[in-house]
Formats: structure tokens, C-alpha cells, sequence
């Protein structure tokens, strides 16, 4: 008897597998993960005074979101339900909207000042400022005299 293993060295086939069995079609399908539920995207950026994470999460109000610090881990939730609603009970559609997502970051304790996060959210992004420690910032060069 003999196992069968897949060759992952070759990437076409598997490609091409995809490509011509994939319904291009299906647009319900192109923003979600693997359990059927959103996951926005992420830019974490840093500069010399903090990092800045940004989620795209348009459609969304501030208070759909859930913004967590414990133990140095950030997480970043959200749960929103929507129903259309129609006046009477005679309705030939009728539709209903869940989305719910959570992102956490493990942050460096060493680093990041966790009492002075900051979040605001505008124009379908929510930004998360994060504060670096005065310690962990860096120094600017300076001459040291020989005595």
C-alpha cells in the first residue's frame, strides 16, 4: 500500500483548479474568511513617536466597535445587526445582515504606553493610535567631547 501525497512544489495545477472551478461570479464570497465571517484589513504603521493601526471597516458606526486592552494584547471587536424592516405583514422579501469580526495584536510592553491609546473613527476607518514610551523612543545623535 502507498500514501499519495499532494505535489506542493507544483503551483500551477492547483491554480488552475481553482481557477476554473471558482464561481467568478459569487461576489458574496470575496471579503470573507474561511468561517464565513468578515475580516477587515489591517495597516499597522509606525513612526518615531507611535504606531498607528488602521482597520478599514466602512459602513460601521463608533459604537460597533469594542476596543480591549489586557495584558498587552489589543483587540479589536466588533458585532453588528441590521434588519430591513417593512411595514405589515404582507413582505416579498424580507432580509436580514449579521457581521461580527475580532482582530487582536500582542503589543511590547516595553514599548507601547497603554494608558494613552487613542481611537477615533471617520470615514469608514478606524484608527487606533498608539503611544511609544519616552524611553523607548529614539535618541537623537550627540558628540561626545574627549577629555
Amino acid at each position: 500500500m502507498t500514501l499519495v501525497k499532494k505535489n506542493t512544489d507544483n503551483f500551477f495545477p492547483s491554480f488552475f483548479d481553482n481557477f476554473f472551478s471558482r464561481d467568478w461570479m459569487d461576489w458574496n464570497t470575496t471579503n470573507f474568511s474561511t468561517t464565513n465571517t468578515t475580516l477587515p484589513a489591517v495597516n499597522v504603521k509606525e513612526d518615531k513617536n507611535e504606531f498607528t493601526i488602521e482597520v478599514a471597516a466602512p459602513g460601521m458606526d463608533k459604537k460597533d466597535f469594542n476596543i480591549n486592552l489586557d495584558n498587552n494584547q489589543l483587540t479589536i471587536s466588533s458585532e453588528k445587526k441590521s434588519e430591513v424592516e417593512n411595514k405589515g405583514d404582507k413582505y416579498t422579501r424580507k432580509e436580514f445582515s449579521y457581521c461580527s469580526f475580532q482582530r487582536s495584536f500582542q503589543l511590547p510592553s516595553e514599548v507601547v504606553d497603554g494608558d494613552k491609546i487613542k481611537a477615533n473613527y471617520s470615514d469608514g476607518i478606524l484608527v487606533i493610535h498608539l503611544p511609544k514610551k519616552e524611553e523607548a523612543k529614539p535618541k537623537p545623535a550627540r558628540i561626545i567631547k574627549i577629555s
